[in-house]
C-alpha cells in the first residue's frame, strides 16, 4: 500500500476541501452531497483510465526515481489544474470570446451555461483526442521492436506492413469520416481538431527521439533522456485525451466545477499511483500481454471518441471495453506463463 500512500493522502486533503465548498454552499446537506460526488468522480475516473496507467507505465519504467517522483507531483499538478480545470475553461473562453475570469464566473454562477458550451465543443475535442490515442494505439502495432504478438498472425501481418506513415493516414482518414458526419459549419473546425492532434502526436515523439539521440553527450541531453521531457509530454498530453471525456461525463453527474475538478483529481492521483505501482513491481514483466491490452482499450477508445461526434455512447460503455481488454490481456498473459512452464518442465507458479 505504500505506493499509494501520497494518494490516500492527497485524497483526504480534497475530500475535506470538497466537503467545504459543499458546506460553504449548501449546509450540511451541501457538504453530504459534494463529498458523495467527489468519491463517485474519482472512482469514474480511475475505472476510465486504468489502461492509460498501463500505457503511461510502459513509458515511465524505463525513467529514472527523480522523473518518477516529477511524474506524481509536478505531472499531477498540470493533470488536475491543467487538464480537468484551465483546459476546459480555455475551450470555453475561445467559443464565447470571453475572457478566463468571466468564464470561471460564468462556472460558478450559471454553471448549466457552462455546461452547455462545453458540450458544443465536444465533437472538435473528441476528434483531437481520437486522434492523438488512435496514433498511440497504430504506432504500438505497427511496432518493429515488439516480440510477442497477442493476437497471433493477424497481429504479426499489421506489424510487417505498417509503418509510421500508415499510422498517420489511417488517423488523417478517420478525422475526415469524422468531419463527414458534421453539419457543414463544423466540419472544418473538426478536420483542423483532427490535425492539430496529429500534430501533437508527431511534435512529442520528434522531441523525444531529439532527446534520446543526445544520450550519449555528458552534458544535460543524457539526464533529460534517462526521464524525457519528450515522455514527460507525451503522457501529459495522454492525460488529456483521456480526461476530457471524463469532464463531459461529469457534468451528467454534477454542475458544480469545483467539485468535478476535486473529484476527477482523486481518480487521477490514482491512476498514477497505480502507474508507479505497475513499474516498481514489474507488473509488464510479470504478465507480458497488459501492455497489448491496454493499448487496444485506446484503440477502441479512440474510435468511441471519433464516433462520439455523431452519436451517444454511455460512460458505461466506454469504461467497461478498456477493462474487458485488461481483463482478457490478464488471463493470455497468466495462460502464456503456465504454456512456458510447462514446456520448460518448471513449475507454473515460478516466473517465466
Amino acid at each position: 500500500m505504500r505506493h499509494f500512500k501520497l494518494s490516500f493522502i492527497f485524497t483526504i486533503v480534497l475530500l475535506a476541501l470538497a466537503g467545504w465548498w459543499g458546506y460553504a454552499r449548501g449546509g450540511p446537506a451541501g457538504l453530504l452531497q459534494a463529498l458523495w460526488i467527489a468519491a463517485v468522480l474519482g472512482v469514474l475516473e480511475v475505472s476510465l483510465s486504468f489502461d492509460n496507467a498501463v500505457v503511461n507505465a510502459t513509458v515511465l519504467r524505463g525513467w529514472n526515481p527523480l522523473w518518477q517522483r516529477l511524474f506524481l507531483t509536478a505531472g499531477i499538478v498540470v493533470a488536475v489544474f491543467g487538464m480537468r480545470l484551465l483546459f476546459p475553461l480555455a475551450i470555453v473562453a475561445v467559443a464565447t470570446g470571453l475572457g478566463l475570469v468571466d468564464v470561471w464566473q460564468m462556472a460558478l454562477s450559471h454553471p448549466d451555461q457552462y455546461a452547455r458550451h462545453l458540450a458544443a465543443r465536444h465533437a472538435e475535442v473528441a476528434v483531437f483526442g481520437g486522434a492523438f490515442l488512435l496514433l498511440v494505439f497504430l504506432n504500438f502495432l505497427f511496432d518493429d521492436d515488439k516480440i510477442l504478438h497477442w493476437l497471433g498472425r493477424a497481429e504479426e501481418q499489421a506489424n510487417k506492413y505498417g509503418t509510421a506513415g500508415l499510422a498517420v493516414l489511417l488517423t488523417l482518414l478517420a478525422a475526415g469520416a469524422a468531419m463527414s458526419m458534421m453539419p457543414a459549419p463544423q466540419q472544418l473546425p473538426v478536420l483542423v481538431a483532427g490535425v492539430v492532434g496529429v500534430g501533437a502526436y508527431v511534435g512529442v515523439d520528434w522531441l523525444s527521439g531529439l532527446l534520446e539521440e543526445e544520450e550519449h553527450d555528458p552534458g544535460i541531453g543524457k539526464m533529460i533522456a534517462r526521464g524525457s521531457i519528450g515522455g514527460f509530454l507525451y503522457l501529459e498530453v495522454l492525460d488529456a485525451s483521456f480526461s476530457f471525456d471524463g469532464v463531459i461525463g461529469a457534468f451528467a453527474i454534477s454542475q458544480d466545477i469545483v467539485v468535478i475538478m476535486l473529484g476527477l483529481a482523486i481518480g487521477a492521483m490514482f491512476v498514477r499511483s497505480l502507474t508507479v505501482f505497475l513499474v516498481q513491481r514489474g507488473t509488464l514483466d510479470e504478465f507480458v500481454f497488459l501492455e497489448h491490452g491496454a493499448h487496444y482499450a485506446i484503440g477502441i477508445l479512440a474510435l468511441i471518441m471519433f464516433l462520439s461526434v455523431e452519436y451517444d455512447i454511455p460512460e458505461w460503455f466506454t469504461g467497461l471495453s478498456g477493462v474487458a481488454f485488461i481483463l482478457v490481456s490478464l488471463w493470455s498473459s497468466v495462460r502464456y506463463r503456465q504454456r512456458l512452464a510447462r514446456e520448460s518442465g518448471r513449475d507454473a507458479t515460478e516466473p517465466a
